[in-house]
């Protein structure tokens, strides 16, 4: 994981840096449960495709429940619901400086959340994974866990959690 502070720090391990000086997080993936909760992160990406001339992913995860034996999936929320958030991020990403932005709906099981963000970050490719990390008490996360600390774990590429203020 990277903090915001070792971002410009980071080393030739973790592709920050390639032979030539320049950036390679060209594309960064920022998953969005909601525009209010992901803004440090949409801001925090746009400024990274700012200097890189990168591209934006935005993604939402439209969490079901477990399919019942004699029923279908049941979605918290509708497809437009989950396309009105990803276009509230979308005007907010291109406020902190209009990168080239694309957008997913991706559906998962409420559990598999974090999974979901990792696919879809290898599928893209992303660079770079930007999202926001709530505090929690560690008894807390060390029980629940929680999602950040998931995609941390499963992504194939590097993760800069910022936090929420």
């Amino acid at each position: 994981m990277l903090t915001i502070d070792e971002l410009g720090k980071a080393g030739s391990g973790t592709s920050a840096h390639p032979g030539d000086g320049s950036s390679s997080f060209r594309r960064i993936l920022v998953p969005v449960r909601s525009p209010g909760e992901s803004g440090p992160a949409l801001a925090m990406a746009g400024r990274i495709c700012a200097m890189t001339g990168g591209v934006l992913r935005l993604v939402h995860v439209r969490t079901c429940d477990p399919p019942l034996p004699i029923a279908g999936r049941f979605y918290m929320e509708t497809p437009g619901e989950a396309a009105a958030v990803l276009e509230e991020a979308l005007l907010a990403a291109w406020a902190c400086g209009g990168p080239r932005a694309t957008t997913a709906v991706v559906d998962a099981r409420a559990g598999n959340v974090a999974l979901a963000i990792a696919w879809q970050a290898a599928a893209w490719p992303a660079d770079l994974i930007v999202l926001t990390r709530s505090p929690r008490p560690a008894l807390t996360r060390l029980v629940r866990g929680s999602v950040p600390d998931q995609v941390m774990r499963t992504a194939s590429c590097p993760v800069l959690a910022i936090p929420l203020r």
